[in-house]
């Protein structure tokens, strides 16, 4: 299966969002991952559903949402109205993980779940039959430009025979710390969407980064 590319619109110049998105999506990209952050899942704030709304006016690019918030159900249909396309939150935010994953599903977008890098994968194991999608963290969530932990590699391979053994059609998305060192032990691990910042919005040419993405 081909590799996805979803760069991170957190390592995108805010005081030009749209053109960072045209020029994403011009360089290759097949999807934008928007960060989502309330300061009290994570110590970091980034923006709301109006920021994805009007992102959503400037492409038609796929919007990969990725929610990094307490009781995410609070804002799901929020989330929905603004243009999501890829809707996911994390396991370990709400109590209602299988209720959320409907709800994402029958309003016609795709849903995920998130996990954490300290969050052992029987969690995300029980939900995956609600799933399009797995975003499994390279990183602490939190802040952009972290270190990829190596450890992570193991995770996906574990997630990626548990789906296969079950005969699912679930991406393993990784979200954190992927660059050019690593990409291709990721890939061959059993990821098949990589969400990127700084490593492709700071390209001097981020088609080229983008083409090394899809030739894995």
């Amino acid at each position: 299966m081909a590799v996805k590319t979803a760069p991170s619109i957190l390592s995108g110049d805010f005081s030009r969002l749209g053109e960072e998105v045209v020029r994403m999506k011009k360089a290759g990209a097949d999807m934008i991952h928007c960060d989502v952050m309330d300061g009290m899942f994570v110590p970091n704030l980034t923006f709301g559903q109006k920021t994805i709304a009007d992102i959503k006016k400037c492409s038609d690019i796929p919007l990969d949402v990725h929610l990094m918030i307490v009781s995410p159900e609070r804002y799901l249909d929020k989330f929905i109205e603004a243009g999501a396309d890829r809707l996911a939150f994390h396991v370990e935010a709400t109590e209602y993980a299988k209720e959320n994953l409907t709800r994402i599903k029958v309003a016609g977008i795709k849903a995920g779940i998130a996990i954490s890098p300290d969050t052992p994968l029987e969690k995300a194991y029980s939900l995956l039959d609600y799933c399009n999608f797995v975003i499994v963290m390279g990183v602490y969530p939190g802040f952009g430009g972290q270190k990829y932990i190596p450890r992570t590699t193991e995770r996906i391979k574990k997630l990626a025979a548990e789906i296969s053994s079950r005969g699912l059609d679930v991406e393993i998305e990784i979200d954190g710390g992927v660059i050019g060192d690593n990409m291709k032990e990721i890939a061959d691990a059993g990821a098949t969407v990589m969400v990127s910042g700084n490593y492709v919005f700071g390209a001097s040419d981020p088609k080229a980064i983008i083409e090394k993405f899809k030739e894995l």
